[in-house]
């Protein structure tokens, strides 16, 4: 990278990767798709999807105005991008009559478009080279990608596929498991493990969430929308505050603010 300018960011804007923050992207994967699901039936797609792109709007500004990683500002657009994810996947499914597997073909492809663009313009794929406001919103709109392409395939393994809820996340709980294995004991390259696990807990989280709240006709355990959802925000937002509390995935701020000279270094140390 040969641009030395200096960011308007004094460190990386996304968390250091432990347990906890794939414990809480899980959660938050299925409590989007039960608020999602709750949302559309109470209030009608009508009405619920513009409400999840205000959010989303809301909480996006909000993260972008800070200048490094903070726990609520950025956890709250997860949790935005993963209610307005579930409807975005759903919307070619419902609205237009597209089977799933033509949905997830179509998100995969899209996504795939990204990621080359991501490659080509910045040099990186890397989460910690996001330093600058270009890269954040090439990151989030990976992420909104990741979320209904991930929402998409676990509808299809869980009905075109004839799987049922329980077996598809049962599967994808396996699945998840590959990346890691890759990367620890193949040394994969980490950042394509990365996304591959990233977008994999979409399905793994959602299909658990439609589990809960499908009825026993539906191999379900019949618990409802609306209960699921409070159930699984609640788990979700304990999470967050117990990271914001503990200060968990924050990163040391440097002396100064990091240049796009310094990204090696910084990935290097992550």
């Amino acid at each position: 990278m040969s641009k030395r300018a200096t960011s308007p960011y004094v460190a990386t804007k996304v968390p250091e990767i432990t347990p906890w923050f794939w414990a809480t992207k899980i959660l938050m994967t299925a409590t989007g798709e039960a608020i999602s699901d709750a949302m559309n039936q109470q209030l009608g797609p009508a009405i619920a999807v513009p409400i999840m792109v205000i959010f989303m709007v809301a909480t996006l500004r909000w993260q972008l105005g800070q200048d490094r990683y903070r726990t609520a500002p950025y956890w709250s657009v997860v949790a935005a991008v993963s209610v307005f994810g579930t409807s975005a996947a759903d919307g070619f499914h419902v609205g237009l009559g597209w089977p799933y597997w033509l949905s997830s073909s179509f998100y995969a492809v899209i996504l795939g478009c990204i990621f080359v663009y991501w490659q080509r313009s910045e040099g990186t794929l890397s989460i910690h080279s996001i330093i600058n406001p270009r890269r954040e919103q090439l990151y989030w709109l990976t992420v909104l990608a990741t979320f209904a392409l991930g929402t998409a395939v676990g509808d299809f393994t869980a009905t075109d596929a004839g799987l049922s809820y329980l077996p598809s996340f049962l599967l994808f709980g396996g699945i998840i498991v590959i990346p890691l294995l890759l990367w620890s004991g193949f040394g994969v390259n980490s950042i394509f493990c990365f996304w591959f696990a990233y977008t994999i807990t979409r399905p793994f989280g959602a299909s658990w969430a439609d589990y809960n709240d499908m009825p026993p006709a539906q191999h379900g355990l019949n618990i409802g929308q609306v209960p699921t959802a409070i159930y699984l925000a609640v788990i979700s937002l304990g999470l967050v505050l117990y990271m914001a509390s503990r200060q968990i995935g924050h990163r040391p701020v440097p002396a100064k603010p990091l240049a796009e000279g310094d990204l090696a270094t910084a990935t290097a140390s992550s």
